[in-house]
């Protein structure tokens, strides 16, 4: 190697930190009085004519915290990497602290021999380590030769400062700028662990068709959800979510006048209405993994589908009515509304890699509408619940299958609950038929259930998805007349992305929960078909406007009823 090619290599390290220290005052602020006095007597212009004066001032600085430092924080000069025992031969930089401890001997360690990589590091606390290693490599190259710096390579260095004297001076201000607005945000942040997701929906919506049209009105209604999640390891979350709601669903009525006990047409954002705007705690529920298990535990408002996969893409919607369909019976299958409340579920993966088991995993889960009545007929074991088993299987990310199975016992008199409340005589989808849990007389009776559902979601394309479910239910009452069995379907088309990034066109079709030949209902044996459409189109990323239709035949069960119309626009504000 010739002589001038090693002097350059040698002389490297010098001339960078010299470059960091001299020119900007190697972005550290004075921190006396003493100094920016000094600095504002010279004057700008005259400082910059002066660089020694302004290089000696941030030297002094460097010296003193570095002085500062070897009092209590440090110990001796290390000699060897595996002197630190947080220092791994795996860890990224290990090679390069290895040459700074063997080759130019510049670091130095805590006193109980740790070296405190992952600790944040101060500007200050970079000058001074910098500058012990530039002392360490003046004394070098002064053991080297004594020529190596030449006038040409001084004449290069000041060269070099003033080409890039402004564009350390804007890094300087902007790393000043971003210093002052995160100490404003860590001084008035709510919260280290905590971040809000908000959703906001405005809805205005009308039903259209017999008397069902005639006794119902143009409605305007709003659902509000503030969810405060939580995260204590950075891979579990704490749901508290506040909800305000005036929403209510609208009553059909039959040809004679009478109104229809069903919850066909039910849309999300108007099940659980709190009434009136007022606020209430609809969801304090916890994820966390165990192990290879995903934990789900719930305190209240817990429900199936937060924890199971309902394999239901672009109509399914996480926080239940915002984004998806506008429907109960579009957005998941109704088996996973069989109860609901407080519990735990544990999600199980089968297998990895390629195996036939490689994408399966199997769903478990228990929650109690009940579980804080203390009282002998409630509480955790003996009030209403529902336990819920599921296997999953996907192929990649194109094909998802799943096998429900649910049995629930209930004495609050409706199967397709959620645990709580509905929109509808206290049911969220479905025909009164298909969840009234009583006798031909109108007696509720206590019921158990056993469901079986299957359900698929296949993407062909990203702009293609086409997903569907069936479920059949068998009640079993204590007393006489108060057995039957109820089945649904339904299958959804929807085009991601169509005519915008974000936006979705989706079509769903099929048959809400429904039960042929129950005493007490007459003869209403027709199928009450579902026909869904809707567009969701994004107007920005934290608001998207969805226009949709509902077309209900045969409400009640009964072909001799009107169809009934749904329109409804759907405003969905997020933050």
């Amino acid at each position: 190697m010739s002589n001038l090619l090693w002097k350059s290599l040698v002389v490297s390290p010098a001339v960078l930190g010299a470059t960091l220290l001299v020119s900007a005052t190697a972005m550290a602020a004075p921190s006396t009085t003493t100094e920016v006095s000094a600095a504002k007597q010279l004057g700008v212009s005259e400082v910059a004519q002066q660089p020694e004066i302004l290089a000696q001032t941030t030297i002094d600085q460097v010296n003193r915290y570095s002085n500062e430092g070897n009092q209590g924080n440090s110990q001796s000069q290390v000699t060897s990497v595996s002197q630190f025992s947080d220092v791994q031969p795996t860890d990224w930089a290990f090679q390069a602290l290895q040459s700074l401890v063997e080759r130019y001997g510049c670091i130095a360690g805590y006193p109980n021999a740790t070296y405190r990589g992952n600790r944040a590091l101060t500007r200050y606390e970079f000058a001074a380590g910098l500058n012990a290693c530039l002392d360490r490599v003046n004394e070098l190259i002064a053991t080297a030769t004594a020529d190596l710096v030449t006038k040409q390579d001084l004449a290069t260095l000041q060269r070099l400062q003033e080409e890039f004297s402004a564009e350390l001076a804007t890094l300087r201000g902007r790393v000043d700028s971003l210093e002052a607005r995160t100490a404003e945000l860590e001084a008035n942040q709510f919260s280290t662990t905590t971040k809000l997701v908000g959703e906001a929906i405005f809805a205005v919506t009308d039903v259209f068709g017999g008397t069902t049209g005639d006794n119902n009105n143009t409605v305007f209604q709003d659902r509000v959800r503030l969810d405060l999640q939580t995260s204590f390891t950075g891979r579990d979350v704490l749901h508290t979510r506040l909800a305000a709601g005036n929403a209510t669903a609208f009553t059909q009525f039959d040809n004679a006048g009478g109104a229809i006990n069903t919850a066909e047409g039910t849309q999300t954002f108007e099940v659980s209405s709190t009434g009136n705007n007022s606020v209430r705690i609809d969801r304090l529920t916890y994820e966390a993994p165990i192990g290879p298990a995903q934990v789900y535990l719930a305190a209240s408002g817990g429900r199936h589908s937060h924890y199971t996969a309902v394999n239901n893409p672009y109509f399914f919607d996480n926080t239940d009515g915002g984004n998806g369909a506008l429907s109960t019976f579009a957005t998941e299958s109704p088996i996973y509304r069989i109860g609901g409340g407080a519990g735990i579920a544990l999600n199980i993966p089968l297998g990895k890699g390629q195996g036939i088991l490689g994408n399966s995993s199997i769903t478990a889960g228990y929650l109690a509408s009940q579980a804080n009545d203390p009282t002998l007929s409630s509480g955790l074991t003996n009030g209403d619940y529902a336990a819920l088993g599921q296997l999953n299987f996907s192929v990649g990310d194109r094909l998802a299958l799943a096998a429900t199975y649910v049995h629930g016992y209930s004495a609050s008199g409706a199967l397709f609950d959620s645990g709580t409340d509905g929109a509808t005589g206290g049911f969220d989808v479905g025909t009164g038929q298909a969840n009234f849990l009583g006798n031909a007389a109108g007696v509720v009776t206590p019921s158990s259930s056993n469901s079986y559902g299957v359900s698929a979601a296949f993407r062909p394309s990203d702009k293609l998805s086409i997903s569907g479910f069936v479920s059949y239910h068998d009640v079993t009452g204590v007393g006489a007349d108060d057995d039957y069995q109820a089945w649904s379907y339904g299958l959804g088309v929807a085009l991601p992305d169509f005519g915008k990034k974000g936006n979705v066109l989706g079509v769903f079709a099929g048959a809400e929960p429904y039960s042929f030949n129950r005493p007490g209902f007459g003869g209403n044996n027709d199928i009450p078909y579902h026909v869904e459409g809707f567009y969701k189109y994004r107007v920005s990323d934290n608001i998207s406007v969805t226009p949709g239709v509902i077309w209900l035949t045969s409400p009640g069960q009964n072909s001799d009823n009107d169809d009934a119309i749904i329109g409804t626009l759907r405003t969905t504000f997020t933050f």
